[in-house]
């Protein structure tokens, strides 16, 4: 019996110190051409970060996509920019509308910037964004408050921290126009 519990002790202490601990929240985002992880900074942007861990438990994301991209036509691939949108849109829309949007965070507020590896949340109008998310390639800053048409900009609410070559790899999938010809599927978001 002694030795039972001291190979179960040994085994949760390997498990304990393999895994990684993060002084701030951090995300998996699981794609059909790989992983991502966001870290996300609640001090900052602590309503978006709320909101946004919200939907992550609830397996909102669940079979989720990236259904629009921006790039810039005619530069080669590898030095393109833009950005990749994803969420609930293509796949969930009934329960998309059924989310109230948030109070909208602007970078004025939270002193993010929209630069390479920014995760931000889509709106329509202040007050709008929900479930659906983008992620900058290369720097955006005109999407920053005091750059944007409407001087509020978007908001700004982590980064990724590993795999922005597979954030380039899905926005360089064939697209019509905005939108992939072909939705680019997240098999899930969860916490690390």
């Amino acid at each position: 019996m002694k030795q039972c519990l001291t190979f179960v002790f040994a085994i949760f202490f390997l498990c304990n110190c393999t895994q990684k601990k993060y002084s701030t929240p951090h995300v998996l985002i699981t794609t059909s051409y790989g992983d991502l992880v966001v870290e996300l900074m609640p001090v900052n942007a602590p309503i978006s970060v709320a909101a946004f861990l919200s939907y992550v438990d609830s397996g909102f994301y669940k079979n989720g996509s990236f259904y629009r991209v921006l790039s810039n036509d005619n530069v080669p691939k590898q030095y393109n920019t833009g950005l990749i949108q994803g969420g609930l849109f293509t796949h969930n829309q009934a329960l998309l509308d059924r989310i109230p949007g948030i109070a909208h965070e602007p970078t004025s507020v939270t002193h993010l910037s929209h630069t390479n590896g920014t995760i931000s949340l889509a709106r329509t109008t202040p007050g709008t964004a929900s479930t659906e998310f983008f992620i900058c390639v290369g720097d955006q800053t005109q999407f920053d408050s005091n750059q944007s048409a409407d001087s509020l900009g978007f908001a700004a609410f982590g980064k990724v921290v590993e795999g922005m070559d597979v954030v380039r790899q899905i926005q360089n999938n064939p697209s019509r126009g905005e939108y992939f010809t072909v939705p680019i599927r997240i098999e899930n978001i969860k916490r690390l």
